[in-house]
């Protein structure tokens, strides 16, 4: 039996006949490849060419000689006349030229799918000829003109607009006089506003309507059940609230009705749905609808897609819903329904294939029913009530790819294993939370799941060994195994599962040392993962947490998880080997040893936690090169010496140390001593000792009393070398400076001052010798000192690290071209100094220090907090610094690492932006972070994981996190690694309607909200995964000061 025609995922191509029909036959019958166009048209579309800052390659082949009409994506009719342009996916940059109005013959125009941006003209919403424009998915901004209600009557049937930056004020008398219009698409803007009531008043063809995704407001306007040809109506993710009106229903031609993740409420049984008897999808997802579905959904007889998952719904499913016999998809997620799931027969819908009932409160056991759905592919049955052994029957689902069974009460997990392994096609299988301590099944003929993926089989409390048969899952890149009892070794035969690189068998009682073969897993030694290149898709959403939900397996982060079990002996030095680890979690064992050199090597590590054990030794001091480290903790072992400094290190709490009494650094009360005086003196110290030793051997007593004189006086020679030598090794060797120290200094001009009349030797002074204590910052580019000059102003030293710097000469020039970069919102670059291997820059000193210490490092929260204006006040002084970068300063320069610690503050709070230009003072292959990626964790764009160089788009992303920090006052990666990343929970909950919740507790009620709100809007835009879809930098500064001037 085949499901009727879904019109909701082609609608874009279909329009009733009787308006389109003639309109696209007289269009062909027009169309000819062989005519000319007139020179008007020639010189119009040449004028429109100008336009493009990158025309995708049209300048070659639209030659002024040539017949216009055979340029690419011209089309003519028999009189010569240009009738259609049609250029999509060219990567045409620049605006739209108005000129396009005078082509008068113009029937369709496609410019979808590049970077055009600029607003659109109003010449071609208003032209008398057009009937189809499509320029979606570009960058185009500004809003939509209303059109005089005293215009005539305008042709256009299509205006397809979405996935642009369009905002402002959604027009309505525009639609007036739009009498022909059959399909519009705003979907992916920021329009706002309230939905135009008056769409089929004026145009009785009007089918499709798409408004998702923008910020429409207010309610459902009744008057669109007068629509009677409406067959999409598309309003997801806006604020839209109140009640379906009744009225709408009386729009029976709808096949689409979808208004996902809006406000909207009422009893969704007195909703007069039943009228829509040709609903193909119904979407009502993500709202607060409550009530319980009535027996009148059986009669929407071409129902295929149900959804009203995340709701306040409740009840038991009434019968009739087995009448739907075309549904395909299910999804009741979320809400409080419960009672027997057996009154639906399931066997009565031969077509579905997903059914999610996750998160409910259904009770009794799996109906039989549902395993006649011999087309189902995805099953969750998950956090509910049904108790029992799995039915056999389960085995007829063939196509059955992702099941979950997570959360009920599940018994006999060794009869469950040996019914499901006839599910060849499973990929997916997730049945944690049952099987109470049972046994988990050592029985070698539980073999099959050849394709599985993902297993999930952790809090069951589990006992026995991890289990031979596994080792079969040859596929298996997930497994779950923690929280139960298991005990014994890790198996040697784990590394033999080639695909695997997410492994938690945390929290059971598993013991012995950890296996070098472990060591030796593929997917997580090499650096060339090919299971970040397989299209790996969850076929539902996969939930970790309230906000984390994974839609790829491989979007898990690689993890090696062994905590919480009674593992001892060493940490193997093979594990620098697992050089894909995301996630290292050795912690609560019985481990000794000290902490492998090679952990340094993992250089894409994010958490490494190692408390709670029995370590001994010193930590690397190398782990401050592994720049993406984010969560830190070896806390409760035996180790001792000095904790690094710099980079990331600087972030760790002082928890993350606890419980180490020999542990020192300037974090702890336990200080540490100068590495150097402490050497010398103990060096000094134990010559003298078995000097005298020896000298008393030889010549007795009256010898020893000489010796003892001549070591006083030594030793007081000896005290202020060792004096000059700890001042002078802070990080810079003083001894390097001997030769004319005046003429190493290079200052540039920037007006008068004592900043251009520096010297070496002042520096030297004002930073008393580089002595640690003036070390004000350190990041991966090296260590900044605070320099006091006599007169009592104050400078910023940066001194780079030498190894990762150009050559003299090369530095220079460099330095130079960056010193022309001069701008009211970069930290002002007043010299540079060269010295054998060293490098300085001098900077202007900002008293308020980086935006970062105030958002996130402050004590006192009274003293640190910064209102609104402040933060608006800094997002628009950063973004016109970045501005100035990208697009005035020549050369160009992508900044590379934008973060909120490299925006800085001057004692009136305004931002400057550091840190521009400083990796092209960088040799290409001593980059100051991994070679793969560039940036800062949490700031890095999604798309440098692929490989991507750094780009001006990167940079917009990561000023975008900058600008979600505002709002939030969060971190874009918390230091705990339970809680949720920035960037995909402002996301999340802004697909959610819930965008007031993610801003900062501390500025709600102070009547911002609203500018606050249009500044997230912003942010999101920059934050898109997809580049081609953020603004520019200039459009955000754009943005930015339109916020401002509201």
């Amino acid at each position: 039996m085949q499901p009727p025609h879904s019109s909701c995922k082609t609608q874009s191509n279909r329009f009733p006949i009787p308006v389109l029909g003639l309109a696209l036959v007289l269009l062909l019958n027009f169309t000819s490849p062989t005519s000319s166009c007139t020179e008007q048209e020639k010189s119009t579309l040449l004028n429109f060419l100008t336009g493009f800052s990158q025309d995708g390659g049209l300048s070659m082949s639209w030659k002024d000689g040539m017949d216009c009409c055979e340029w690419e994506g011209i089309n003519c009719s028999q009189d010569k006349t240009v009738t259609e342009v049609s250029l999509p996916s060219r990567s045409l940059e620049g605006h739209i030229s108005p000129s396009l109005g005078n082509l008068t013959g113009l029937l369709r125009l496609n410019l979808s799918y590049n970077l055009l941006s600029g607003a659109i003209p109003q010449e071609l919403v208003s032209s008398r000829s057009l009937i189809v424009i499509d320029i979606s998915f570009n960058h185009l901004n500004g809003g939509l003109d209303e059109l005089p209600s005293s215009t005539p009557a305008r042709p256009l049937q299509v205006l397809n607009i979405s996935s642009n930056l369009f905002k402002g004020q959604f027009p309505s008398s525009t639609w007036k006089v739009m009498k022909n219009l059959v399909k519009l698409n705003v979907s992916n803007n920021s329009f706002s506003g309230h939905i135009p009531t008056n769409f089929c008043t004026n145009s009785p063809s009007f089918a499709v309507l798409e408004l998702s995704y923008n910020q429409f407001s207010g309610g459902v306007p009744p008057e669109l059940g007068n629509c009677s040809m409406l067959r999409v109506l598309k309003a997801g993710n806006n604020n839209l609230s109140g009640t379906l009106p009744d009225e709408l229903f009386n729009a029976t031609s709808l096949e689409c009705l979808s208004f996902p993740n809006n406000n909207l409420e009422g009893n969704i049984g007195s909703t007069p749905v039943v009228k829509l008897s040709n609903v193909v999808v119904l979407d009502l997802g993500g709202n607060n609808f409550s009530g319980m579905i009535p027996d009148t959904i059986g009669q929407l007889s071409r129902l295929q897609e149900l959804h009203l998952d995340n709701n306040n719904l409740h009840g038991e499913l009434p019968s009739a819903l087995g009448n739907c016999k075309y549904l395909t998809t299910i999804n009741l997620k979320s809400n409080s329904f419960s009672g027997d799931l057996g009154k639906v027969n399931f066997s009565t819908l031969p077509n579905l294939k997903t059914l999610d009932i996750d998160m409910n409160n259904f009770s009794g056991k799996v109906p039989e029913s549902i395993y006649s759905c011999s087309n189902l592919i995805a099953l969750r049955l998950s956090y509910n009530n049904f108790y029992g052994e799995l039915s056999s029957e389960i085995g007829k689902l063939k196509y059955l790819s992702f099941l979950s069974l997570s959360n009920n009460s599940f018994t006999n997990i060794t009869r469950a294993l040996q019914i499901l392994k006839s599910s060849t096609n499973l990929t997916t299988l997730f049945i944690a939370y049952n099987f109470m301590e049972e046994v988990i099944p050592q029985d070698e003929t539980i073999d099959g799941f050849e394709n599985l993926q993902a297993l999930s089989v952790d809090h069951c409390s589990l006992s026995g060994r991890i289990p031979l048969w596994l080792s079969k899952l040859t596929n298996l890149k997930l497994l779950f195994l923690s929280n139960n009892q298991l005990t014994g070794p890790i198996p040697d035969w784990i590394s033999s599962l080639n695909r695997l690189f997410y492994l938690d068998i945390s929290n059971n009682s598993l013991a012995g040392e950890i296996p070098i073969t472990l060591m030796d897993m593929p997917m997580i030694r090499t650096t060339q993962n090919k299971t970040y290149s397989e299209p790996s898709f969850f076929e539902l959403p996969v939930y970790d947490g309230k906000f984390l939900q994974y839609r790829t397996r491989t979007a898990f982060p690689t993890l090696l998880n062994l905590s919480l079990n009674k593992f001892m002996g060493v940490i193997p030095p093979q594990i620098g080997q697992l050089k894909m680890l995301v996630v290292l979690d050795f912690s609560h064992n019985n481990l000794s040893g000290q902490i492998p050199q090679s952990v340094c090597s993992l250089t894409s590590l994010r958490v490494l936690d190692l408390s709670n054990n029995n370590l001994t030794g010193s930590i690397p001091g190398e782990l401050n090169s592994l720049n993406f480290l984010s969560a830190f903790n070896v806390s409760n072992n035996d180790l001792e010496g000095p904790i690094p400094i710099g980079a990331q290190f600087s972030t760790f709490p002082n928890s993350s140390f606890d419980g180490n009494p020999k542990l020192c650094g300037s974090m702890l009360t336990h200080k540490c001593k100068s590495a150097e005086e402490a050497s010398a003196s103990k060096k000094q110290l134990n010559k003298r000792v078995i000097l005298a030793i020896v000298f008393g051997v030889l010549f007795g007593g009256a010898a020893i009393v000489l010796l003892l004189a001549h070591f006083l006086f030594s030793l007081r020679d000896a005290i202020p070398k060792i004096e000059n030598k700890s001042n002078t090794s802070g990080n810079l060797e003083a001894g390097s400076f001997t030769s004319d120290p005046e003429h190493l200094l290079v200052m540039i001009p920037r007006g008068s001052g004592e900043a251009n009349k520096l010297t070496f030797t002042d520096l030297m002074e004002a930073t008393d010798n580089f002595h640690k204590e003036n070390i004000i910052a350190c990041g991966g580019y090296g260590l900044v000192y605070k320099a006091e000059l006599p007169s009592g102003s104050t400078l910023a030293i940066k001194k780079l690290n030498g190894e990762m710097c150009l050559m003299e000469r090369e530095f220079a020039a460099e330095v130079e071209a960056l010193s022309m970069a001069q701008h009211d919102n970069l930290v002002p670059l007043w010299g540079y100094c060269i010295q054998g291997n060293s490098r300085l820059l001098i900077y202007s000193y900002m008293e308020n220090g980086s935006l970062d210490d105030w958002l996130h490092n402050r004590d006192d929260e009274t003293s640190s907090f910064l209102d609104w204006p402040t933060r608006f006040k800094i997002a628009r002084g950063a973004s016109q610094g970045l501005s100035y970068i990208h697009d005035v300063c020549k050369p160009h320069i992508v900044h590379r690492d934008i973060k909120s610690s490299n925006i800085l503050l001057d004692k009136e709070f305004k931002a400057y932006v550091a840190d521009f230009g400083l990796s092209r003072l960088i040799l290409p292959n001593k980059n100051h972070i991994t070679t793969e990626l560039v940036g800062t964790l949490g700031y890095i764009p999604p798309e440098y994981g692929q490989g991507w160089v750094a780009t001006l788009r990167g940079d917009v992303y990561s000023f975008g996190v900058v600008l979600l920090e505002l709002l939030t006052g969060r971190r874009p990666v918390s230091i705990l690694s339970t809680s949720e990343e920035l960037v995909p929970w402002v996301l999340e909950m802004k697909s959610k309607g819930n965008m007031l919740e993610v801003l900062d507790p501390t500025l709600q009620g102070t009547g911002n909200e609203e500018q606050m709100l249009k500044v997230l809007e912003v942010a999101c835009k920059c934050v898109n995964c997809n580049p081609c879809m953020r603004p520019t930098i200039t459009e955000v500064v754009s943005c930015l000061d339109s916020v401002g001037s509201d």
